[in-house]
C-alpha cells in the first residue's frame, strides 16, 4: 500500500484529505507543522507528498527544497494551497513540486491528481509497493533486482542487495549494524560479527568503480550507516 504524508495545519483539512485518501486504498500519515514534517521524513520515507505552502515552524517551500536537494527525494509533491497567483504555481513548480492544487478543492479532482502523478513516476497506483528507488545516480529496481550506477549494472551479491535495498529505502535514517544484520540475516546479532561491515565496503567499492567522485553510503561512527 502506498504511503501519502499529508502536510496541512487546518485540522479539518487535514483530516478531510486523509479520509479522502484513504477511502481510495492509500495510507496516510499527517503532519501538521512543517516542523513535525520534517521529523517524520528523518524517521521514514513516503510514497508521496502533499503539503500546504502556508505552514508553522517550516514552510512548504522549504519543504520542497529539503525534501529535493538534502534528501534527495525522487518521490511526488503534490502541492494544495489557498495562493491563485500564477506566480505562485510557477515559483512552486521551479522549486521540485510536481503539481499544484488551489484551494477549495474537490475530492475527485485529488485524487485524479494524484493517480496522475503515481502514474508519470511508474508507480502503478494504490495497493502496490514502490519498487523503484533513486540516489544521485544510483536506481534500485525492485521488480527486476537490479541495480545501476550511471546508467551501467553493478552485480550484488543477495546480502549486499538487500543492505542496499534497506538502506536506500529511507534514506536519512541510521541503521544500526545489529538492525542492519538481523534483517538480512533474519538471526540474533552478538556484537563481534564483521559481516555487515564487509558487505558495506563491498557495495562501495563495486558503486566507486563506476562512479568514483561521489559518496552513497556513510558511515556514522558507534552506530552503524546510512545513505550520504
Amino acid at each position: 500500500m502506498q504511503r501519502i504524508l499529508v502536510i496541512e495545519d487546518d485540522t479539518d483539512i487535514n483530516r478531510l484529505l486523509c479520509r479522502i485518501l484513504a477511502k481510495a486504498g492509500y495510507e496516510t500519515t499527517a503532519a501538521y507543522s512543517g516542523t513535525e514534517a520534517q521529523l517524520r521524513l528523518e524517521r521514514e520515507t513516503p510514497d508521496m507528498i502533499m503539503l500546504d505552502l502556508m505552514l508553522p515552524g517550516i514552510s512548504g517551500e522549504e519543504i520542497i527544497k529539503m525534501a529535493r536537494t538534502e534528501m534527495g527525494l525522487q518521490i511526488p509533491i503534490l502541492v494544495l494551497s489557498a495562493r491563485t497567483a500564477l506566480k505562485n504555481k510557477v515559483e512552486t513548480i521551479t522549486l521540485g513540486a510536481d503539481d499544484y492544487i488551489t484551494k477549495p478543492f474537490e475530492p475527485e479532482e485529488v485524487l485524479v491528481r494524484v493517480m496522475a502523478a503515481f502514474r508519470r513516476c511508474g508507480s502503478l497506483g494504490a495497493g502496490t509497493e514502490s519498487e523503484r528507488y533513486t540516489y544521485k545516480d544510483l536506481i534500485l529496481d525492485q521488480a527486476s533486482r537490479t541495480v545501476t550506477v550511471k546508467q551501467r549494472e553493478i552485480s550484488l551479491t543477495r546480502y549486499e542487495y538487500e543492505i542496499l535495498c534497506i538502506l536506500i529505502q529511507q534514506p536519512r535514517k541510521v541503521f544500526s549494524r545489529e538492525s542492519l544484520y538481523e534483517q538480512v540475516w533474519k538471526n540474533g546479532y552478538y556484537g563481534e560479527d564483521n559481516t555487515v561491515n564487509v558487505h558495506v565496503s563491498n557495495i562501495r567499492k563495486k558503486i566507486a568503480a563506476i562512479d568514483p567522485e561521489a559518496e552513497y553510503i556513510r558511515t556514522v561512527w558507534g552506530i552503524g550507516f546510512k545513505m550520504a
